[in-house]
């Protein structure tokens, strides 16, 4: 008995599958008995792909934060994110709070734990260096070993005041103690300048907002890969999005492309402003300006599925495979001219849209909005 068949689901190439689910896990990808004995099927026709479930590998979902808030579905399910990390948000004074109220959340949410202890309370968290508190980390990741999956630090001159890299240095320290956990490190205006950033950061750690316009970027005046990124990227660094209000140009992501420096994660950095007012709106929104800029859809995919697990250190998430977690996004492609707006308020026309019509989160089918007015999801 399963607990849900997904039938004719289309696959990124165009065959069709079958996806059977039970107790929360993927049973079987590929062909189903159509005697098969189960307790809700979704028939899709062929008209709708499937994926792993993507994930958002940067938001910020703590309802009760003065500066970044936002409410995990809203952000998650509601676009057909099936799970999405919080970057940030809280530090190790609210996150017993958030873990407590993200518990009521039909999305899936983990955390990156800001190393000061405030997190995001105000601009400047890290100007203070008396906030970065190891044993109040070393407590708080005893606390919440399943939902803090990760270090944050926010490297730009705004965040950090007169102490340049100080707060980077002791992020590695905290890091070096609990060496499973990746480090996301935010770069935006300087000091401190990327090249000391970069030059600090080991495998596995992650520079956000990597194709932010502002001088401190990845690429050189001229349009060259930084030397001190290129070394960074040969130690096993990775590059994420982190699209948010101020953080992603269409010029500078066009140049790295164009260079094959691809981004690794696709993320959003969604709060509620930038999800109502733009430019984000959602994580499918923001996947889609990559189709503009030349990735293939497969690529698009990779970097919210499989590339983003193995970033965020999910292994049973981000794969289509029996024994793997039952998480899924259903969705469509649309053709047509529609404007896409990056944080510097250049404007491109996209022809190829994402839009996502399900998540399927442990095995529970939550449609979108859209997806509610599909025919063949009758729920």
């Amino acid at each position: 008995m399963y607990d849900l068949i997904v039938r004719r689901a289309k696959n990124l190439d165009g065959s069709l599958t079958d996806i059977a689910v039970r107790n929360g896990k993927i049973a079987i990808v590929g062909t189903v008995n159509d005697h098969a004995a189960t307790a809700q099927t979704l028939d899709l026709q062929g008209a709708i792909f499937v994926s792993a479930g993507w994930i958002d590998a940067h938001v910020h979902c703590y309802a009760k934060s003065p500066v970044y808030h936002d409410e995990p579905d809203l952000v998650g399910v509601a676009g057909g994110v099936t799970t999405v990390i919080d970057a940030g948000s809280t530090g190790a004074d609210d996150v017993d709070d958030f873990y407590r109220l993200t518990r009521e959340a039909e999305t899936q949410v983990y955390a990156f734990l800001n190393i000061a202890r405030t997190g995001i309370v105000t601009q400047d968290e890290l100007s203070d260096m008396a906030r970065i508190d190891p044993v109040a980390v070393r407590e708080a990741l005893q606390n919440h070993p399943d939902f803090i999956i990760g270090l944050k630090a926010r490297m730009s001159s705004s965040v950090v005041g007169g102490n340049g890299i100080k707060p980077l240095v002791r992020a590695k320290e905290i890091q070096r103690e609990n060496p499973a956990l990746p480090l996301m490190v935010h770069i935006g205006n300087n000091p401190p300048s990327l090249d000391e950033i970069a030059d600090l950061l080991t495998s596995g750690d992650i520079i956000t907002h990597c194709f932010n316009g502002k001088p401190n970027r990845i690429l050189s005046l001229k349009g060259e890969l930084r030397a001190s990124i290129k070394r960074a990227l040969g130690r096993g660094v990775r590059l994420d999005v982190g699209h948010g209000s101020a953080s992603f140009s269409f010029a500078v992501a066009e140049q790295a492309i164009k260079q094959g420096i691809l981004p690794h994660t696709i993320s959003s950095d969604i709060y509620c402003r930038n999800r109502i007012d733009g430019p984000v709106h959602g994580l499918a929104a923001v996947m889609s300006k990559f189709f503009t800029l030349g990735m293939t859809l497969n690529e698009v995919i990779d970097c919210v599925t499989g590339h983003a697990a193995e970033v965020v250190r999910l292994p049973s998430k981000g794969h289509l495979a029996a024994g793997a977690d039952a998480d899924l996004t259903l969705f469509d492609i649309r053709t047509g001219a529609q404007v896409l707006v990056d944080s510097e308020g250049l404007s491109v026309t996209g022809e190829r849209h994402l839009v996502p019509l399900a998540a399927v989160v442990a095995g529970k089918v939550l449609l979108t909005d859209e997806g509610k007015s599909k025919h063949v999801f009758n729920l």
